[in-house]
């Protein structure tokens, strides 16, 4: 992997797994500093000796980005780039899916990447410079049936990301989005499981057997690793497009899709 010659300090939320985690030991390997927050404090010590015994420039704290002094720890970091990473996912039908998991999932995909992202342009605009990249999805560009939560909250960082773009550019502070497709992390995985808390093959009137062609999705699921280089190549650079969806596939399939919503029929 090759080593930037431009040192940034890189601030990135939910780096306690999957692509965040291997995005900011990615970064570090490449020579930068990174600022790697984690959700709970259980995933602070193994991280940390890891990028100890590895000799990686990464900081490592405990930040739930729906706690309010949690968020506040933000205020007290300087950073050239702020990492928007943190998610969560729920599924089910929309016509039954309890609204509290919707809620839940807006808190954290979109509600806390507000907040956060207060923080960090109060402090690049301050300083004329700085770029947030937010960590959307291709469900942010698509929908899937039964996914419909978890594309809900990305569409929501979608207008959240192009708002800021626009309203940010004439202080120098730059927006980006990126948007991964299904990746082999987990997160879908337990995403899909969440709805077996509260879903009732007895008295929801959803079947199973249609929830079950929602998760086709996982049929396919591609290699963290190339996600998470994708990502390391793309977050420290000072040029590049205001989206990137990868893999290339996924672009493809996004833009198939955004264009038949404009045939279709009810």
């Amino acid at each position: 992997m090759a080593i930037f010659s431009n040192k940034k300090t890189i601030f990135i939320t939910g780096a306690g797994s999957g692509l965040g985690k291997g995005t900011a030991i990615g970064l570090a390997r490449a020579g930068h500093r990174v600022i790697a927050t984690v959700e709970t404090i259980s995933q602070v010590p193994e991280f940390r000796e890891y990028a100890r015994s590895e000799g990686l420039d990464i900081e490592v704290f405990k930040l739930d980005v729906n706690n309010p002094l949690d968020r506040a720890q933000v205020n007290g970091h300087d950073f050239d780039i702020f990492v928007s990473n943190a998610a969560i996912g729920h599924t089910g039908p929309f016509a039954e899916v309890p609204v509290d998991n919707v809620r839940q999932v807006f808190e954290t995909n979109f509600f806390s990447a507000i907040e956060l992202a207060q923080i960090a342009a109060r402090k690049f605009v301050a300083k004329k410079k700085g770029k947030i990249v937010f960590t959307s999805s291709i469900a942010g560009l698509s929908v899937n049936p039964f996914l419909g939560p978890y594309c809900a909250s990305k569409h929501a960082l979608e207008a959240l990301a192009q708002a800021l773009q626009q309203e940010l550019e004439d202080y120098g502070v730059q927006v980006a989005t990126i948007n991964p497709g299904p990746y082999k992390t987990g997160f879908n995985d337990m995403m899909f499981e969440e709805k077996e808390k509260w879903y009732d093959e007895k008295k929801n009137f959803t079947k199973r057997s249609d929830l079950l062609k929602g998760e086709q999705m996982l049929a396919q699921q591609f290699d963290p690793q190339d996600m998470i280089d994708k990502m390391v190549e793309i977050i420290p650079q000072d040029k590049h497009e205001f989206r990137t969806v990868w893999p290339e596939a996924s672009e493809q399939q996004v833009k198939e899709y955004q264009a038949k919503l404009w045939e279709q029929k009810i």
